[in-house]
């Protein structure tokens, strides 16, 4: 898809506060905490489930579609470029040690990858493979992913200034964080247990999209203070 111009716009507001799923077994328990995600102003879902063989992954996956495509939010599939496929996915996410960006690509030429990206080599790399946006960390500790590479704001920073593909900041992020993330370069925050593990989904995600909100807000003024 490699997106610009009035595109890449609109995947940069696609975004904002993109929520990755966890490993619970429940699946209308997932359903639940994500379609309250969404009330509160997620704007992406990732499904990513590690645990999962194909036939029961491509039913959560049809699931979320569901969800996702009512709400008009942007649907990620994590790693499997097949089950992306079948459940009519807008996008596939890969890892350094995934399928490369390059070979996705040739699986689905109009969907929308995202690449992980922990320093600026790789975040070159994958934008000359043609991804359409990064995932940027960990940035913090996070207990939902604790083997990520790791990186920090100073890298996110320098990995902004090197690209021009959206970028999305992940790992540990939650509302006391989530604005010094924006603040680095990122177009938004992917975060998973500061929503799916909040005790109210639906106001845990509405206080980050707000954060977020007033950075992009604040960010604006400080181009344009008459705006």
């Amino acid at each position: 898809m490699t997106t610009t111009g009035k595109t890449n716009e609109w995947l940069r507001n696609s975004l904002r506060l993109y929520v990755v799923t966890d490993e619970r077994q429940n699946v209308q328990s997932l359903e639940t905490v994500l379609a309250e995600a969404i009330a509160g102003g997620a704007t992406a879902v990732q499904l990513r489930r590690k645990g999962d063989l194909g036939r029961r992954f491509v039913e959560i996956g049809r699931a979320v579609k569901r969800i996702t495509a009512q709400a008009g939010v942007l649907f990620v599939v994590n790693d499997r470029v097949d089950i992306a496929l079948l459940v009519d996915a807008d996008a596939v996410h890969v890892g350094q040690d995934d399928i490369s960006c390059r070979d996705v690509r040739r699986l689905v030429p109009h969907k929308i990858i995202g690449v992980s990206a922990s320093n600026v080599r790789e975040a070159l790399a994958a934008e000359d493979e043609g991804a359409d946006y990064l995932g940027v960390g960990a940035l913090f500790a996070t207990r939902s992913k604790p083997d990520a590479d790791a990186s920090s704001l100073d890298e996110l920073r320098q990995i902004a200034r090197a690209v021009k593909i959206p970028i999305v900041g992940i790992g540990g992020i939650d509302q006391g964080n989530a604005a010094a993330v924006l603040e680095a370069g990122a177009d938004g925050v992917a975060v998973v247990s500061a929503v799916l593990s909040a005790v109210n989904p639906q106001n845990a995600s509405r206080g980050l999209r707000q954060c977020v909100e007033r950075s992009f807000q604040g960010r604006q003024h400080e181009l344009d203070p008459d705006a």
